[in-house]
């Protein structure tokens, strides 16, 4: 399940966006975090089964689309469909605009849209 940010998730939210190449430094990491925390269009969620927070997913929401900046699972949940259910999640989220990805996850993006297409 798909929730939003609350500054009470932020020590596992920097975990699992420090998985992401980019994000590596922690001053970066923070910066991150920060335009998450701060800007309007910048959204943050986190993926949540049972108790257990395991995955997030970061975007930039503009007037007609809405482009995912990071996405993150932590690595005991990997291959198991995490990130192709956040994305669907997403989609549903802000169906009226386009999902895009950046330059850093375009290849797992369309690995979900092939995946999506067959099932």
């Amino acid at each position: 399940m798909l929730i939003r940010y609350k500054k009470s998730f932020d020590k596992i939210a920097m975990g699992l966006l420090s998985f992401m190449p980019d994000e590596k430094d922690l001053k970066k990491l923070q910066q991150t975090k920060n335009l998450y925390e701060t800007e309007e269009n910048w959204q943050l969620f986190l993926w949540k089964e049972d108790d257990d927070i395991i995955g997030l997913i970061g975007v930039v929401v503009n007037d007609d689309r809405v482009e995912i900046q990071h996405i993150s699972v932590n690595p005991s949940y990997r291959d198991q469909g995490i990130g192709k259910s956040m994305v669907k999640a997403l989609k549903q989220l802000y169906e009226e605009k386009e999902v895009i990805p950046n330059k850093y996850i375009v290849d797992f993006f369309h690995k979900c849209n092939e995946k999506e297409d067959r099932s």
